[in-house]
């Protein structure tokens, strides 16, 4: 029975509040709780909060610092520059803020350390590594348009609810599936590694391979005029994009930047097929404009996952002098493609290219051997579409020019036999040319102008 003067919603989402608490109580409980803690996080609205670091970090010892610390037998510093390079906040010293989670970390921190598995600048580089791509990887657990595990409705019992509920399977799965992805990723590395050293390259050898950036052409204009709604959607289409092309075709995308792919791969003719395949596809998505792409090849340094040298730079600046819809390399590139004995591209000399910190380079336009490039065959298309459209207008110019010079029928309102106002202002004098052909087409009536007396106006 509802109350008299009180909204049915109000009941419903009353009850669901209530239903939403006992199960966050009891849940809460289970992880370690007071009925204190619980009170008081419900008391000041911020029970989700608590749900999210019981489930999350579950413990039921907190330590500052300098017990770490002690615990460990770290000094203070390090264990301070390993939690910095895993990009957490500085607590601190009496703040009491860690969990046996943290000193467990800690402890394998130094175990690897002292086993002289790696040194000490080497891991606390590879911890800003992890701390990076985590990071990434829990922001876009969380982001709009992703998998919904953080629900917003207002009420912090009932978000609370949802989210323990959602993160009780996905948080376990999404750790596996984390496993997963590293052991893969982890094989594939070491096997590049491995044959890279049996191919002779030597330790302290910088390996070659091709390096290809993709740029979308008028990202910045678009951004300033697009919702966040459909910039996330053209972002999420250029990424899809670049990631397919680039894995299909043996490569590795390095990063995105922006509105702009960077990729590896080992050969010149992979990196050919994939700077064309790359043009094509965005050439024919109707969502995303074209981009320019850029290739170079010749040895790099590998650092963290990232390439750096100046056939890096060399690319990078190669594809900020490209048209839309092209594919440019360098000199090395094109001699490798020979070298390699790749079929099935033409290349044609462009003028040499003064490039900012680089200076002049020649530079080469790569294309399949007898087919147009991505960016010509975007432009055939839309030539076609603004023939369509002026095909469309030329109809409808004829059909205006119809009932102005009195070639189709008055319409409603005019006498039968009677010139309309606007037919005596197109009138052709001596020496003009014959009206067109009768045709079919709509009466203008009174939307044309009456000419001015005198002349035609």
């Amino acid at each position: 029975m509802v109350p008299d003067g009180e909204p049915i919603d109000g009941v419903v989402d009353g009850q669901r509040h209530s239903e939403a608490l006992a199960r966050v109580r009891s849940l809460l409980a289970d992880l370690g709780c007071t009925d204190s803690e619980i009170d008081r996080a419900v008391a000041d609205d911020v029970v989700d909060l608590l749900v999210v670091d019981r489930m999350l970090v579950s413990t039921d010892h907190r330590f500052t610092q300098v017990e770490v610390a002690e615990t460990t037998g770290m000094p203070l510093e390090v264990a301070r520059r390993f939690w910095r390079a895993l990009g957490f906040l500085d607590p601190g010293d009496d703040d009491p803020v860690f969990t046996d989670m943290d000193v467990e970390a800690v402890q394998m921190f130094q175990f690897m350390v002292e086993m002289d598995v790696i040194d000490l600048d080497s891991a606390v580089q590879m911890a800003r590594v992890i701390g990076s791509s985590m990071a990434r990887i829990a922001e876009a657990q969380t982001a709009p348009g992703t998998a919904p595990i953080v629900a917003s409705s207002g009420d912090s019992v009932i978000d609370a609810d949802l989210f323990a509920r959602q993160a009780g399977t996905s948080i376990p799965a999404m750790g596996r599936l984390l496993e997963f992805v590293w052991r893969r990723h982890l094989q594939a590395a070491i096997r590049r590694t491995m044959l890279l050293g049996g191919r002779g390259a030597d330790n302290g050898i910088s390996p070659v391979v091709a390096v290809g950036f993709a740029d979308m052409v008028g990202f910045t204009m678009l951004s300033q005029h697009l919702g966040d709604e459909e910039l996330a959607a053209v972002v999420s289409r250029f990424e899809e994009l670049a990631h397919d092309t680039v894995v299909a075709l043996g490569g590795r995308v390095v990063k995105m930047i922006g509105d702009e792919a960077m990729f590896v791969v080992q050969t010149a003719t992979s990196a050919a097929q994939i700077g064309l395949s790359l043009a094509e596809a965005y050439a024919d998505d109707e969502l995303l404009s074209d981009v320019r792409v850029a290739l170079a090849i010749g040895p790099v340094l590998v650092q963290d996952g990232d390439f750096y040298g100046p056939v890096v730079n060399l690319a990078s600046r190669l594809v900020g002098v490209a048209n839309p819809g092209t594919v440019l390399i360098s000199d090395e590139l094109r001699s490798a493609l020979t070298d390699e004995g790749a079929e099935g591209f033409d290349t044609r000399a462009l003028r040499p290219r003064t490039l900012k910190d680089i200076g002049r380079v020649q530079v080469w336009k790569l294309s399949r051997a007898g087919s147009e490039p991505g960016g010509d065959r975007r432009r055939n298309v839309r030539w076609e579409r603004l023939g369509e459209v002026l095909r469309e207008l030329d109809e409808l110019r004829e059909r205006g020019e119809q009932v102005v010079h009195g070639t189709v029928p008055p319409p409603p309102g005019l006498p039968g036999g009677a010139e309309s106002p606007g037919s005596r202002r197109g009138r052709r004098g001596p020496g003009q040319s014959a009206p067109v052909e009768q045709g079919g087409g709509d009466a203008v009536g009174s939307e044309i102008e009456v000419p001015l007396e005198g002349g035609d106006g």
